[in-house]
């Protein structure tokens, strides 16, 4: 510290200058539909660990970075995030299966459908947990049963022309379609798990079980594109 004259052939300490402080540094603020976004990616992945009864907008906010107030005011509340997360989920999954629906053979179709599911179940882990974790919240036109029958309906009209040519009654397709679908979904739950053998392995087998029936299975099946190739 600098010393001066009192005037009386004293000295005295001045105290020197203070540091400048340092600016406080502005903190960007993320735009709206990006903010949004974050939150429902969040939520979906906090819906897929936990469920939706024990998850919490404390547990998304905290996540997330941000208070509890964003949340709400995105959303309106945990509601209002599970539904947009779960709508998402469905229009995705059912959006892969519709798409891969493209072969004029029935075998290749249900070859298409089970890939398709089970590919979404492959990189979509989180999204399909969500899905099949059943909540009370979950409307009769959102969860897993309603995009499995939407499916069903497709599969349906393939097997009812299949099935008039075939000379059979074609009412019955109903029942046929909502077999299989069922049979390659629950299978999907389970793989989910398990994750083993490979997928395609997963969807010969069902194809053969399908198709072939019990009483007439290959016992090494393959997918027909698999042998084009």
């Amino acid at each position: 510290m600098p010393e001066v004259s009192d005037g009386v052939g004293g000295r005295r300490s001045t105290p020197s200058a203070a540091a400048p402080k340092p600016k406080p540094t502005s903190r960007v603020r993320m735009p709206a539909a990006q903010r949004r976004e974050q939150l429902i990616a969040t939520g979906r992945q906090l819906f897929a660990e936990r469920g939706f009864d024990a998850t919490s907008i404390e547990e998304v906010a905290a996540r997330a970075k941000v208070s509890k107030p964003v949340v709400y005011e995105h959303f309106g509340g945990k509601e209002g995030l599970y539904a947009v997360v779960v709508d998402r989920e469905v229009r995705a999954l059912l959006d892969r299966i519709t798409t891969a629906l493209t072969a004029g053979h029935p075998r290749e179709l249900l070859e298409q459908a089970a890939l398709a599911l089970l590919g979404y179940i492959e990189e979509e882990t989180s999204g399909f947990r969500v899905l099949v974790r059943e909540s009370p919240l979950m409307s009769g036109t959102a969860n897993f049963s309603s995009v499995m029958n939407d499916v069903a309906h497709q599969v349906e009209h393939i097997l009812g022309a299949e099935f008039k040519s075939r000379g059979y009654d074609p009412k019955l397709a109903e029942l046929y379609s909502q077999a299989l679908v069922g049979m390659v979904a629950l299978t999907g739950r389970w793989w989910l798990e398990v994750r083993k053998p490979r997928k395609e392995t997963v969807a010969a087998h069902l194809v053969n079980l399908a198709w072939n029936g019990l009483s007439h299975l290959e016992a090494k099946p393959t997918l027909i594109t698999s042998r084009r190739n």
